[in-house]
C-alpha cells in the first residue's frame, strides 16, 4: 500500500577539498550562484546519487536488480539499459501489447508496469512519452537545489602526470626536453562547504505510482549513505551530516513546508576566532539548531542523523 503521510525534510551535507557538482558551462568548476558566490548542487546530481545507491543496494547480480527495484535512468551498461525506448518497450513486451498501436489504454497499462518495476520512476517520476510511449509520471519525491550555507571558494589546482597518451607526444617531449616530462592538468575543488537542501514527499502522488513504506525507508537509507558509494578523487570528503524529517499525520499535510524549514537554522560558532568564522573549514565550525517547541498539531519530527 502506498504511503499515507506527507513528509518534508532538510538534508545537510558537506564537502572538503572536492568538487560536489561540476558545472560544464564553466570548465567543470564547482557550481555557484554568481551573485552571492554560494555553492550549488543540482537536484539531478543528488537524485543520481540516490539512483546509484539503489543499484548497489538492490543488485541481485552484476546485470540484474531485485524485482521492483530496477533503475530507469542508468549510467552504466549497454544500450539495453541506457536507451529509454528500449526500457519502455519492456513494459509492452511483458504485457503482450504492441507499442506501435499507440492505444491510450495500452499506454496506461505500460505506465503502471513501469512504476511497479522501476524504483526511480515511482519515486521521482519520469517523462516516458518518447517514440515508445509510456506516458509521464509525476513522482511523489521532489528535491530542490542544494545551496551552501556560506559563500564558497572555487579553487583550481594544477596537477601533473608523468605519462603521455601517444607515442608522438612522447617523441616531441624527448626531442624538446630530453625526456618525457608528462602532462599538466587542472583540478577544481571547494576547500570546504556545508550544503543544505530541502525535499518534499507527497502521499497524494504516491497513490498514483505505488510508492510505499519500503520505498520510503530505502530512500532515507540512500540519503544517509549515498556519498559513501560515490567516492572519487575529484569529490574529496563528502558526507551526509544531518537529516531532519517532518512527518504529517495527513496526506495533505498539517502545516506549510516553509514554516517547518524555518525552524532549522545554521550559524558559525560564536567564539573569538575570527578566522574560523570567516573561513569555515570543518563541520565542527557550525551549529545547527532546531526549534522543536510548539510544533503545529499533526506534525512530528524524525531525526535520521
Amino acid at each position: 500500500m502506498a504511503i499515507q503521510n506527507r513528509y518534508d525534510f532538510v538534508l545537510f551535507f558537506d564537502v572538503k577539498d572536492g568538487n560536489p557538482n561540476g558545472d560544464p558551462d564553466s570548465g567543470n568548476l564547482p557550481r555557484i550562484d554568481h551573485q552571492t558566490f554560494h555553492g550549488l548542487v543540482t537536484d539531478g546530481c543528488l537524485k543520481r546519487k540516490v539512483r546509484d545507491y539503489i543499484v548497489a543496494a538492490k543488485a541481485k547480480s552484476e546485470e540484474e536488480a531485485e524485482a521492483g527495484f530496477e533503475i530507469y535512468f542508468q549510467t552504466k551498461g549497454g544500450k539495453n539499459k541506457r536507451v529509454l525506448n528500449l526500457q519502455n518497450e519492456k513494459a509492452f513486451e511483458a504485457l503482450n501489447l504492441k507499442s506501435k498501436d499507440k492505444k491510450h489504454e495500452d499506454q496506461t497499462k505500460a505506465q503502471r508496469w513501469m512504476c511497479q518495476h522501476f524504483y526511480d520512476v515511482r519515486t521521482f517520476g519520469a517523462v516516458m512519452s518518447t517514440e515508445v510511449n509510456c506516458g509521464q509520471v509525476r513522482g511523489p519525491v521532489q528535491m530542490v537545489f542544494a545551496r551552501s550555507v556560506d559563500p564558497i571558494l572555487q579553487q583550481e589546482i594544477s596537477i601533473t602526470r608523468k605519462s603521455v597518451a601517444t607515442v608522438k607526444e612522447a617523441e616531441n617531449q624527448i626531442k624538446n626536453h630530453g625526456d618525457i616530462t608528462g602532462t599538466i592538468g587542472r583540478k577544481s575543488i571547494v576547500p570546504y562547504g556545508l550544503y543544505r537542501t530541502h525535499g518534499f514527499i507527497s502521499a497524494n502522488e504516491a497513490q498514483s505510482t505505488g510508492f510505499d513504506e519500503t520505498d520510503l525507508e530505502l530512500f532515507w537509507q540512500s540519503l544517509l549513505n549515498m556519498f559513501d558509494l560515490d567516492r572519487s578523487a575529484s569529490r574529496g570528503m563528502m558526507a551526509a551530516r544531518r537529516l531532519i524529517v517532518f512527518k504529517h499525520d495527513s496526506k495533505l499535510g498539517n502545516a506549510p513546508a516553509h514554516t517547518l524549514f524555518e525552524r532549522v537554522k545554521v550559524s558559525l560558532l560564536s567564539d573569538n576566532d575570527d578566522k574560523a568564522k570567516r573561513f569555515p573549514r570543518d563541520f565542527s565550525d557550525y551549529v545547527i539548531e532546531f526549534d522543536s517547541e510548539n510544533l503545529p498539531t499533526g506534525v512530528s519530527v524524525i531525526e535520521k542523523l
